[in-house]
């Protein structure tokens, strides 16, 4: 693992209005799996290269959050979507970008733009990149969701030795009637229960946050405490 660069920066809060957030940087060259693990664990994301987590100092909103894999019991409706998923076709492979990425990507953006106010500004290549392909090394992967021969899914994913940390998923929504938001998840969930990996890493719960707080409907699942070092203790409660 090489520390490229590590600091922090204040701005607007990305999940709560009228707040100010601060953010904590690493940017991480060749970082391997175990020192991916030993970040997600304490409460950091992973987009490209750069590892982050909120570290501000009057609010504690933010809650990683992770389901507990092994004492989760899938639902009737969950066992439904994932029976109508099964028209589609999945792939796992190493991140990539295409012009079919790029375009479901702007689509979706777009979409959530109408529906939840996200601010939105076109993506291009490089900026993709840079967030979903570079820094993957041999623990992150794209999950590609196929209707026919059409790309209508893409999931983020890194898979650690004890568990999965979910990056980012981005779906068409012309195909709501698949759920694919949900899906996605079942499916790493249902990965996870046959690779014997105790959890998913599902990054920030934020109660208020309409985009976030859907997270907690996914139980058994622990809350981190804190906001631990690299050489701290980390207790999930």
């Amino acid at each position: 693992m090489n520390l490229l660069k590590e600091f922090s920066l204040d701005d607007k809060c990305s999940y709560l209005k009228d707040k100010k957030q601060t953010m904590h940087y690493k940017v991480i060259d060749n970082c391997s799996a175990s020192s991916c693990q030993n970040l997600i664990e304490r409460g950091y994301r992973r987009f490209g290269k750069m590892y982050f987590r909120p570290i501000c100092k009057e609010c504690n909103e933010c809650q990683s959050i992770k389901i507990d894999v092994e004492n989760y019991t899938f639902s009737k409706s969950a066992r439904r979507i994932m029976r109508k998923g099964e028209d589609l076709r999945v792939f796992i492979r190493q991140p990539s970008v295409s012009h079919e990425h790029l375009k479901l990507f702007d689509k979706y953006h777009l979409y959530m733009s109408d529906k939840k106010g996200w601010d939105y500004s076109p993506t291009s290549a490089d900026h993709y990149y840079s967030s979903f392909v570079l820094g993957h090394e041999d623990f992150g992967y794209e999950v590609l969701y196929y209707y026919e021969e059409k790309l209508i899914g893409v999931d983020l994913i890194d898979i650690l030795d004890d568990g999965i940390s979910s990056i980012y998923f981005y779906y068409d929504p012309d195909f709501s009637k698949y759920s694919l938001g949900k899906l996605s998840l079942y499916n790493q969930i249902k990965y996870a229960k046959n690779s014997n990996k105790k959890w998913i890493y599902l990054g920030y719960y934020v109660e208020d946050c309409p985009s976030l707080a859907y997270k907690a409907e996914y139980k058994p699942y622990l809350t981190l405490e804190g906001r631990p070092t690299e050489y701290e203790e980390f207790i999930w409660s």
